[in-house]
């Protein structure tokens, strides 16, 4: 009688998680170590968290945001000053967007230096770059709609970006035959400047095709979660379970009888356990949201004019790493080394096909040494590049007369390129390890990116000059 209402009891779970399409997504049974609070650190439901923020903020500011150059300002205005509670509201809107660009990077990092990008699990991996991606794009999509000087020369400056292959062609004086940065430029904006066109395409854009977009990306990542059994974890996360089951004196079953901690099967129901961590995720995201809305206000300066630029004119926080490559060489830093780091993430699978760590933290303790040398390297060889373009300039400062093909060839952004590359090379030769390797060149590639960000927001002033201090910035 005993067994009869367990197995129901079980059934019952099973029939719960299976039934309602917002349980379905998650398997009816999880293993554990899923739940391992250092493992995932919750970021994947503190993205979704944050979306389902953005969707709802969304909707409520499309009621009274208008999408045209003459009253979209306003619009905004009335927002945060008339509309109850809209300050509130755009705050959120404007903080959780930024925080789910910043989530979705430790959402790679994590991803990625706990190996679960193996065996299975290739596809599902690409599936997230194209989510990272999409996020970028949705955040940038958004920037412009305030129509704000801040807003308005910061997509100015991201299309430029966008048209970086100018460089290439006027280099080779084909440009008035093949103009593939200006057709992206104009597909982006409508045209050479930043106006209605541009504003209706990014409005568009923000709510309904990036949107969508990401969460057809989102069912299918979770999709493929479950296809591809779950979490990642390590070969021995049932032994694991088992012998913590064992000290701890919990392995038992529902009705409080020991059991043969050899044969059971450490997966536990997903209802009710994990909801609730889900649950504690959502309220915990939310509340720091609401106190960071409540205490800082998303940034509205004065309408746009486009007589009158910004002077730094920056690109989102998320490209100022993009855009101290570009004022190098615009074709290197906006073309070559953002695809070429792109085609690294996704070859990554292939390249790497050492699963025997996965599921663990940097594969071992010869993987932490790796990685901690890589970022020393590479912060001491990124810094060692900005110093010297810094106080000697380049190839372009010391021949006023070299052919502009040797500038895109040959600038901070390329040498950086080969550095981390050659270190990765070192890293090959002396492990003879594809993981290690690959580990080497991505935290080598990250920490650059970092550093340049870094110097994007604090440390480049007027004409993108290189400042220490706001105070030394000098006076217009």
């Amino acid at each position: 009688m005993m067994v009869d209402k367990h197995d129901q009891s079980k059934k019952s779970r099973l029939r719960k998680v299976s039934k309602r399409f917002f349980l379905h997504i998650h398997a009816p049974r999880m293993h554990p170590y899923s739940l391992k609070p250092t493992y995932t650190f919750g970021l994947g439901v503190i993205l979704g968290s944050l979306f389902f923020v953005l969707i709802i903020t969304g909707v409520l500011l499309m009621l009274y945001y208008i999408p045209s150059v003459e009253r979209a300002y306003a619009s905004v205005k009335d927002i945060v000053f008339v509309v109850k509670g809209g300050r509130i509201i755009r705050n959120l809107h404007r903080w959780a967007a930024h925080g789910m660009v910043f989530v979705a990077f430790l959402h790679l990092l994590r991803v990625f230096y706990t190996g679960s990008y193996l065996k299975r699990r290739t596809l599902n991996w690409n599936i997230g770059i194209a989510m990272l991606l999409v996020t970028l794009i949705l955040s940038f999509s958004g920037y412009l709609l305030p129509w704000d000087q801040l807003a308005y020369w910061a997509v100015t400056i991201g299309s430029n970006i966008a048209a970086s292959a100018r460089e290439l062609t006027d280099a080779l004086g084909i440009t008035h035959l093949f103009d593939p940065g200006g057709l992206i430029k104009k597909l982006l904006i409508g045209g050479e400047t930043v106006g209605q066109d541009a504003l209706t395409r990014f409005y568009m854009l923000h709510i309904i095709f990036l949107p969508l977009t990401l969460l057809v990306l989102m069912g299918w990542h979770f999709w493929r979660m479950r296809k591809d059994g779950g979490l990642s974890r390590p070969d021995d996360a049932d032994e694991l379970f088992r012998t913590a089951a064992v000290k701890s004196k919990i392995l038992s079953d529902d009705t409080g009888t020991r059991i043969d901690d050899s044969k059971t099967d450490p997966h536990i129901f997903s209802w009710p356990t994990l909801m609730w961590v889900e649950l504690a995720l959502l309220v915990f995201t939310c509340a720091a949201l609401m106190i960071f809305a409540f205490f800082f206000d998303a940034p509205l300066l004065e309408q746009a004019n486009p007589l009158l630029p910004e002077n730094p004119a920056k690109s989102p926080w998320y490209f100022l790493g993009i855009q101290e490559l570009v004022s190098y060489s615009a074709f290197a830093g906006g073309v070559i080394i953002p695809l070429l780091f792109i085609v690294f993430l996704a070859s990554i699978p292939f390249k790497d096909r050492e699963d025997r760590h996965i599921g663990v933290w940097f594969s071992s303790k010869s993987g932490k040494k790796v990685t901690l040398y890589s970022v020393l390297y590479s912060v001491i060889i990124t810094v060692g590049v900005l110093i010297v373009n810094v106080n000697f300039g380049w190839l372009g400062d010391w021949f006023k007369s070299i052919p502009q093909l040797i500038v895109i060839l040959i600038n901070p952004g390329t040498v950086l390129t080969l550095a981390y590359i050659a270190w990765s090379y070192i890293v090959r030769r002396k492990s003879g390890s594809t993981r290690f390797t690959v580990m080497a060149l991505f935290t080598c590639a990250v920490v650059g990116l970092i550093v340049l960000t870094v110097v994007g927001v604090w440390f480049r002033g007027p004409d993108w000059e290189f400042y220490w201090l706001k105070s030394q910035w000098p006076l217009e």
